[in-house]
């Protein structure tokens, strides 16, 4: 990625818009992004380790894509843009605390900081308090707006009919909120599942079981593959990492998850080629990831609004 490419970040629901540089510093994964605009997501707020902003970016190659450089996010200047191998794109705007080694890509015009700041306030109130969804637009600068979420090939017909379907209910559900979480956090459970009738409980395992799913198990399947970890390992790796959270889900409510992950389980000994065993577990890895920041967006933080931090001397 030789030429300058700046691409804008806006938030029509706040009619707020910032332009930002992408540079050189991990040039892969900018064009990652790059390749993935226009589009727009659920923008969400980091929750615990301070003044960030980041939402799901739909870009299969953010899975594995490697980074070159890496920095301590805290020391970084405020507008700094970010790729992870999470499908996120973060956006740092204020002090960060999680001494965590990220992958910047980018940068947000000095200018533009100010309306960045007031975004993050804004997108904040929005996860924390009122619920009511806030949607980011990337594009490149000076395009229209737009969104897709791409759709990779499987070359087993069964397969490709389930990748199929996983890709269409995860368009339906980008930016719009699944009703089977709706109902959970409204206390609709129909399992019963939650002791003596609650429901916080339920919902803060849902989100305990949802985020490793998508992360650390689809993630880091697809990883594991292009590593070139032999298929008989994947397909053991599969069935002892996705079974049991996706069954846990499904009895919390997720039904649509665990239906989808049972056939993928059954149709594990179909899947021949590195290729089409990437195709499926990259699918099932943004599906859970986006499952994963309804549930986030969707939880009653305020539950816990008496609970603050105390200042600990250093």
């Amino acid at each position: 990625m030789n030429e300058s490419k700046r691409v804008e970040i806006a938030w029509p629901g706040l009619d707020i818009t910032v332009r930002a540089d992408l540079d050189q510093r991990n040039a892969a994964l900018a064009q990652c992004l790059w390749d993935a605009l226009p589009y727009r997501s659920l923008q969400g707020h980091a929750l615990v380790a301070g003044y960030h902003l980041y939402h799901l970016a739909p870009s299969h190659s953010l899975l594995y894509t490697s980074a070159e450089y890496r920095v301590d996010r805290r020391t970084v200047p405020d507008g700094t843009l970010f790729c992870s191998r999470l499908q996120h794109l973060g956006i740092k705007y204020g002090e960060l605390t999680e001494p965590m080694m990220a992958t910047p890509i980018g940068q947000v015009l000095e200018e533009d900081l100010p309306a960045l700041v007031r975004a993050g306030r804004e997108v904040w109130d929005s996860v924390y308090t009122t619920k009511k969804p806030i949607v980011a637009e990337v594009r490149r600068a000076g395009e229209p707006s737009g969104h897709r979420v791409p759709r990779l090939p499987i070359s087993d017909p069964l397969l490709n009919e389930l990748v199929g379907e996983v890709h269409a209910e995860t368009e339906r559900i980008w930016l719009d909120p699944p009703q089977e979480l709706v109902d959970l956090h409204q206390g609709r459970i129909r399992s019963g599942a939650g002791s003596y009738e609650t429901v916080l409980t339920t919902l803060l395992f849902v989100n305990g079981e949802t985020r490793p799913l998508g992360y650390s198990c689809y993630g880091g399947l697809v990883r594991a593959a292009l590593d070139g970890m032999p298929m008989p390992w994947l397909r053991q790796m599969t069935r002892q990492l996705a079974h049991t959270p996706a069954e846990f889900l499904g009895y919390c409510g997720l039904d649509t998850l665990w239906g989808f992950t049972q056939r993928l389980l059954d149709g594990l000994d179909r899947i021949d080629s590195q290729e089409d065993y990437i195709s499926v577990m990259a699918h099932m890895a943004l599906y859970c990831n986006c499952l994963g920041g309804w549930n986030l967006h969707l939880f009653p933080w305020e539950a816990g609004d008496h609970l603050r931090r105390e200042t600990v001397p250093v």
